[in-house]
């Protein structure tokens, strides 16, 4: 007993030493964004601000166009996520009702397409835009990240799908419904929550993207949140901390609630249907 207790103590202490480790750039950030100029080039920084100031949020809207850069960031990770569950959903039903070699196939592409690097896959991307005159656009980048978005969003739904009974479905059929009204008026309502979770996934994988937007857009208007981040480091390489972590803090509360919304849900994907019935 004595022993069992000792090791639930240990994997709590593990557990939340690991959870400091993982906090403390957030915490770092956060603190950063709310010192001033003298507390910033201090030799010796301390952990929280001594004089907490918000010139630093005013400093960073006053020197880049923030607002623009989200509202482009929003309207590419919701363009994004819309069309990534639209596409993802039918193909993952498919997938998890009918097992035959194309789905197995399917799935094959799914683990391995998670293995390229963006380094290998962004000039053929890039010159695929190219060709359609996409590229510098918004509509492009919504493209590229619904590609990268749908494997890991058909994962997901494919695990909700198996986790509905299909008895329910079957028993639709004997009442007298037909496949669309089965889909419609018994699947949908029960997947609902597993297509909220994945289009909220890969939201916020498009929202805190940098390497497919830095390449593919050029036009200042054009550029989203996390490459007008990288204007605050100055052409020698020295950041201004304050307004960068002021803004940086800003750029990373919607994943952080999105992410606290979700977690759970997405957990809950990657788990279900992993026990046969």
């Amino acid at each position: 007993m004595r022993t069992s207790t000792g090791g639930r103590v240990g994997q709590y202490v593990v557990l939340l030493a690991y959870l400091v480790f993982l906090a403390f750039p957030f915490l770092w950030l956060v603190s950063t964004a709310f010192k001033s100029p003298r507390e910033l080039g201090s030799l010796h920084p301390s952990w929280f601000p001594e004089d907490p100031t918000l010139d630093n949020f005013r400093q960073a809207f006053d020197e880049q166009p923030l607002l623009r850069a989200a509202g482009n960031s929003l309207l590419a990770a919701l363009g994004a996520a819309l069309i990534a569950v639209l596409i993802a959903t039918p193909l993952a039903y498919v997938m998890a009702r009918h097992r035959t070699r194309l789905a197995k196939a399917a799935t094959g592409w799914v683990v391995v397409s998670q293995a390229f690097p963006l380094v290998l896959v962004i000039i053929p991307l890039f010159l695929v835009l190219k060709n359609l005159r996409m590229i510098n656009s918004l509509a492009g980048l919504v493209m590229v990240y619904v590609v990268w978005a749908l494997p890991f969003a058909l994962w997901m739904l494919v695990g909700y799908v198996r986790a509905v009974p299909a008895e329910l479905e079957e028993a639709a059929a004997v009442d007298g419904a037909g496949r669309v009204r089965t889909l419609v008026s018994v699947t949908a309502p029960l997947l609902a929550p597993g297509i909220v979770a994945t289009g909220l996934f890969a939201f916020i994988t498009a929202w805190n993207e940098f390497f497919f937007a830095l390449v593919l857009l050029k036009a200042p208007e054009k550029q989203t949140l996390p490459v007008v981040l990288t204007h605050f480091i100055g052409a020698e390489g020295v950041a201004d901390l304050g307004p960068l972590a002021a803004a940086a803090f800003l750029a990373t509360l919607p994943s952080l609630v999105v992410f606290a919304i979700i977690q759970r849900r997405i957990t809950g994907g990657m788990l279900a249907g992993a026990v046969k019935s």
